[in-house]
């Protein structure tokens, strides 16, 4: 897997997902009229500069997604990787730390250790303190970590809530990439990290369906047949429809001739799962070719724009490679060299397996 284009492909994943988020986070809680009004009757079309900081900012959906890709590669360094509970586990870890960075506390002392700056396995995203910015933090992802006490976290078999909001698949990218051999496995793996905070199946399937399309795009599938692929594996899950009948909603309106923007209106407003990973395959169709279009896209509408737009930028930035991402928006985007860094580090750890 020693290959120049699909470390590309890891890093496009994850700049593209980031470019998305900074583009849709500015307008997450406004709606399309709003949004005009505020950016030109075109909307938002590029990410704003933040005054203090003097970068395009990122939001939870970026920092969850990086602490993700930490918990992936924390297990592969403990030799998990022949068990795929450990991965889960070690990911769940990743997340108090993410917890931390928001409220300044864990579920349970008995994690203490995950934050010792002196261990062997220490935080390295617990160094950037860019990262514990407050940016709007998923309630779901909140408060499902802090009652996870004595590893009590989601899982397929533990219901700890009726969660479907779009938390869950927002922040899965990094499982795709790294078990991108097989899909199977990355939509598996994908779906239990989501399920540790959202354990509604529409929540953590949508999250599997993330992880099998962005594993079949690095092994050089196309937009279209790595979501057939996925809504193949989806069939084989109890409790998949919704997710079923969103993507192919996403691949008939692409196909039709109803404009875009109606499109992505029919499509829902993301801010449950199936709707934000429809918007984000949906997007990502219409201008494969050109990500920063299916960017503008993917944020410009009623809903949550940062998810939808985070989503989006994972898909096409794996699909195009990170050649073709917008070179202005990176030069400009918050902790830039930490998730291409993040990206390289996580393509070493698949190459090795």
């Amino acid at each position: 897997m020693a290959d120049a284009s699909v470390l590309s492909r890891f890093t496009g994943c994850l700049l593209g997902g980031a470019l998305g988020d900074a583009l849709g986070y500015p307008v997450e809680f406004m709606n399309t009229g709003e949004i005009r009004s505020s950016f030109g009757r075109n909307g938002i079309e590029e990410p704003p500069i933040d005054r203090e900081l003097r970068c395009s900012l990122i939001s939870d959906d970026t920092q969850m997604t990086l602490f993700t890709a930490e918990g992936i590669m924390w297990a592969d360094k403990l030799g998990g990787k022949h068990e795929l509970s450990s991965y889960t586990t070690y990911v769940f870890y990743a997340y108090q730390r993410w917890l931390y960075t928001q409220t300044k506390t864990i579920a349970s002392r008995e994690y203490s250790d995950i934050l010792d700056k002196n261990a062997e396995n220490a935080s390295r995203l617990l160094r950037e303190k860019q990262l514990f910015a407050q940016r709007a933090p998923g309630a779901t992802c909140l408060s499902a970590l802090r009652k996870a006490a004595g590893h009590n976290y989601g899982k397929f078999t533990r219901r700890i809530n009726d969660s479907k909001g779009c938390g869950g698949v927002m922040r899965v990218a990094p499982a795709g990439l790294y078990f991108c051999r097989d899909s199977e496995r990355a939509f598996r793996m994908a779906a239990e990290f989501a399920a540790i905070t959202h354990t509604n199946p529409t929540g953590y399937l949508a999250a599997g369906a993330l992880g099998a399309i962005i594993a079949k795009l690095v092994c050089g599938s196309d937009i279209e047949e790595a979501v057939d692929v996925a809504v193949f594996i989806l069939r084989g899950y109890d409790g998949c429809t919704e997710v079923c009948r969103a993507l192919d909603a996403a691949r008939n309106l692409e196909a039709s001739d109803i404009p875009p923007l109606e499109a992505v209106k029919r499509l829902g407003e993301g801010w449950i799962a199936e709707e934000a990973l429809a918007v984000g395959v949906y997007c990502a169709l219409c201008h494969c070719d050109n990500p920063a279009n299916a960017l503008r896209l993917a944020v410009n509408h009623d809903g949550d724009s940062d998810s939808t737009g985070s989503i989006c930028g994972n898909i096409i930035g794996t699909y195009c490679g990170v050649e073709k991402l917008p070179k202005k928006w990176l030069r400009r985007l918050q902790l830039c060299d930490v998730i291409q860094e993040t990206a390289e580090l996580l393509f070493d750890c698949a190459a090795a397996e």
